[in-house]
């Protein structure tokens, strides 16, 4: 297991890299670095949801879960220019490059927070969300996955949605079953390159209990 998906600071020396990629039709040159999700390449599963999902709302508050060194909260920042884009993960590495790709965008409507600190704020606030993008990190383990979607998809305000992406072999459609049966109105909206793309609301008959 790769330590990204759990520590706050690799162990990894930092070694960085600039990259030129195109994020949802617009073209970035980013800053990645060793110890941080998919360093080298744009992920095929965040582009496949980057593909499928459609434009965001133009203001709002919006997450992305999980952001490494930032894509998603690129993509959304960039089409939605008067949203709140916030971007969350729990190493501290992928935060610092999330924000220097941003400013680098010119992109100053991205809040990056320590996934702990920004659930935190949240809750305290009592803000809640209106999107949510994420590539979720499967490979954590059913449970901890689980924990970790019921945390943050409690979040969603009641008109407001999540997209996930997942791959079909490490059990999308299981999860998209799971989520249903915890309340939670769940749709496919694409399968590509062996993804799944899901679309997560409140069920119509009331809320999914947090």
């Amino acid at each position: 297991m790769s330590e990204h998906y759990f520590t706050a600071s690799p162990a990894v020396e930092a070694e960085e890299r600039t990259h030129r990629f195109t994020i949802r039709g617009v073209e970035h040159t980013v800053v990645t670095a060793s110890g941080v999700f998919s360093a080298d390449r744009l992920d095929k599963g965040t582009q496949v949801l980057l593909d499928h999902v459609p434009d965001p709302p133009q203001t709002g508050t919006f997450l992305d879960l999980g952001c490494g060194w930032g894509p998603i909260a690129l993509a959304l920042a960039g089409a939605a220019p008067g949203a709140t884009v916030l971007a969350a993960d729990v190493n501290e590495r992928s935060l610092a490059l999330t924000a220097r790709n941003a400013d680098a965008a010119g992109l100053g409507n991205v809040r990056v927070r320590p996934a702990e600190e920004l659930l935190a704020w949240l809750r305290e606030t009592s803000t809640s969300v209106d999107l949510i993008w994420s590539n979720p990190p499967v490979r954590i383990g059913k449970e901890a996955l689980h924990d970790l979607l019921l945390t943050w998809l409690a979040l969603l305000s009641d008109d407001g949605e999540a997209w996930l992406v997942v791959l079909k072999n490490l059990g999308a459609d299981s999860l998209a079953a799971w989520l249903t049966g915890q309340g939670w109105d769940v749709s496919r909206q694409a399968s590509s390159k062996g993804f799944r793309v899901l679309r997560v609301r409140r069920s119509p008959n009331g809320p999914a209990d947090g």
